[in-house]
């Protein structure tokens, strides 16, 4: 798997199978992005379980802690790490122990290991690094389009709605990744020789 660059196909793929997710290193701290992104999984139907050992015992957003994933009486389909990228490996091995064995092990924006990335892949794990579900949710549904943020995808097709009030996509969304212009192309080669073409 090249992860430097994941097809669409593949995040979408993993984030609608996916129901339940251990997200290893919560903050207890509704100003940290780690709360934001466990609430936002969380109110898209997705189980979530935090992980953090400075925590456990207690809750957060009404969701039990555990100090640790062996600490998790059920099984996970996805491990999301929030910790910096030195702590990643011990992760992994974590998540491998695990029985059963998540299908996912996705690394946060900064957090990339590809020595850990390689054993989990070795040991059957879907693995994604530097990317959050909160943001490729948001972008693979278009919710995140309706504040302004270009999503790179297009579509001449109206999102379904999913009811009254806040509306909440669904991945259920055919998308085409937008190609590249010409400017863009320029602007690449500039960056490249320091010149313009």
């Amino acid at each position: 798997m090249n992860h430097d660059n994941y097809p669409d196909s593949y995040i979408r793929g993993i984030l609608k199978t996916v129901k339940s997710i251990a997200m290893v290193g919560i903050s207890p701290k509704d100003n940290r992005p780690s709360y934001f992104a466990f609430k936002y999984l969380l109110e898209r139907s997705y189980r979530m379980i935090p992980v953090n050992p400075g925590q456990a015992g207690k809750e957060i957003l009404g969701q039990k802690v555990y100090a640790k994933l062996s600490d998790i009486p059920e099984p996970m389909d996805m491990v999301d790490v929030f910790r910096a990228s030195r702590f990643a490996a011990a992760v992994v091995d974590e998540a491998i122990a695990m029985s059963p064995r998540p299908a996912v092990l996705w690394m946060q924006l900064g957090v990339r290991d590809d020595a850990a990335a390689a054993k989990a892949e070795a040991a059957g794990l879907k693995v994604v690094m530097n990317r959050c579900p909160k943001i490729e949710y948001g972008r693979l549904s278009s919710e995140i389009g309706w504040i302004g943020v270009n999503s790179r995808t297009l579509s001449s097709k109206r999102a379904p709605l999913l009811g009254r009030g806040v509306q909440r996509m669904s991945l259920n969304r055919a998308t085409m990744t937008g190609g590249a212009t010409d400017a863009a192309e320029r602007a690449v080669q500039k960056d490249d020789t320091g010149t313009k073409p």
